[in-house]
């Protein structure tokens, strides 16, 4: 068993074995596909998995895959349905990060500060220069989503020279126009938040996933560009 961090009754480790691959998976399922069966896909023999538990009992998870430089980044789950040419182009080591879930009912935002500060440990210690990967939203319609979309459309799209092209049909294009800031708030999932905290940046589309009723979005942090206080805060947590 590789341990990541622990914080109290919290902790987070690798996969030690396909026991608990699965037991990652089977949370992932009841995450995102609402069931009590496997999320798996070719993607995950390739990646490393996290498990954070609370005294034992798993409460979260997340995989990731390191690629030793940008040109290598459109083998991952990303570059199946993002352009990512531009990123690509870019040197130096990069992490994709995904499915990162938590339990449902289960409501603590600790869960998530612990993921990112075990990501942290994981970027320092490879010299990861982005951070990247897709932030979901439940379900296909993005209606319920619209002044969340909107903020992104109008703050946090890809600066022109990293910002991925199309490659699924089945998109929605971020929509422009009056935003409610609170509403806004409300609608973005956590992930995604921490990630625009941090200084991210979004695909100018979502990507509609009908296999696993949600929509997503392409979303990194250059991590050279992370706001000093963010990155101090982090590195405390994950330090030791």
């Amino acid at each position: 068993m590789v341990a990541l961090l622990s914080r109290g009754n919290l902790s987070v480790r690798l996969a030690a074995g396909p026991a608990d691959v699965e037991s990652a998976q089977r949370l992932r399922g009841r995450a995102f596909r609402r069931d009590e069966g496997l999320d798996a896909d070719a993607v995950d023999c390739r990646c490393e998995h996290a498990l954070i538990e609370r005294e034992g009992v798993l409460q979260a998870t997340f995989r990731f895959q390191r690629f030793a430089s940008g040109s290598d980044v459109v083998t991952g789950y990303s570059g199946q349905v993002y352009d990512l040419a531009r990123l690509a182009a870019r040197q130096g080591p990069m992490i994709e990060v995904g499915r990162f879930c938590i339990a449902p009912g289960v409501q603590d935002p600790d869960l998530v500060r612990l993921g990112w500060a075990a990501l942290t440990r994981i970027v320092d210690a490879e010299g990861a220069t982005f951070l990247f990967g897709c932030s979901s939203f439940h379900g296909t319609d993005a209606t319920p989503y619209a002044d969340a979309l909107r903020l992104l459309a109008a703050r946090h799209v890809a600066p022109p020279d990293l910002a991925p092209g199309r490659r699924s049909d089945d998109v929605v294009t971020l929509p422009v126009g009056q935003i409610d800031g609170a509403e806004a708030q409300r609608q973005m999932p956590p992930l995604l938040r921490t990630y625009l905290l941090m200084g991210g940046w979004v695909s100018d589309h979502l990507v509609v996933d009908r296999v696993m009723e949600t929509l997503h979005v392409f979303t990194a942090v250059e991590i050279a560009k992370v706001p000093e206080n963010r990155a101090r805060a982090l590195r405390l947590l994950a330090g030791d």
